[in-house]
């Protein structure tokens, strides 16, 4: 049975330890793949100062839920965590981890990508950037909802 952890938090958190958990005494994981997104320091062509992330408590966290849960029901997967933080963000901060364990690394890999995906497009949160114009509120890409897309088709 898979097993899943889902965090909401302002505090960092360290991804040594996080995968080390994600792995610690299943000797059935052949595969972790892990995705960690980061505040770059410019998006589309404007120079981004620092973000904040904001969130609907419960609602976020049922979100992803279910978007794990579609994750599991797809791939063979062993364990997964979701680490999203909230609050303000300087450029380098770690904001994302998905991470997850299978015995074998196809279904790591499409899993993994499969919860990105939908996080970015389905999970209720909303990112504001300070520009040295002043903060400005980020919606999803095009790029993102082709993304969604995708998983769509291929049910």
């Amino acid at each position: 049975m898979a097993s899943s952890t889902i965090r909401i938090q302002e505090a960092d958190f360290d991804l040594t330890t996080e995968i080390k958990n994600l792995r610690q005494g299943d000797l059935q994981v052949g595969a972790i793949v892990s995705f960690l997104g980061t505040v770059r320091d410019m998006n589309e062509g404007q120079e981004v100062r620092g973000m904040t992330l904001e969130h609907y408590p419960g609602m976020t966290e049922k979100a992803l839920e279910d978007i794990v849960t579609q994750a599991q029901q797809r791939w063979d997967l062993r364990n997964t965590v979701v680490i999203h933080r909230v609050g303000p963000l300087l450029p380098e901060d770690q904001i994302v981890l998905v991470a997850v364990s299978s015995a074998h690394r196809g279904e790591a890999f499409a899993a993994c990508e499969y919860i990105m995906d939908f996080l970015k497009t389905a999970a209720p949160f909303w990112k504001k950037e300070e520009t040295p114009d002043g903060g400005r509120w980020v919606d999803a890409r095009v790029t993102d909802e082709a993304a969604l897309a995708r998983w769509n088709k291929s049910k």
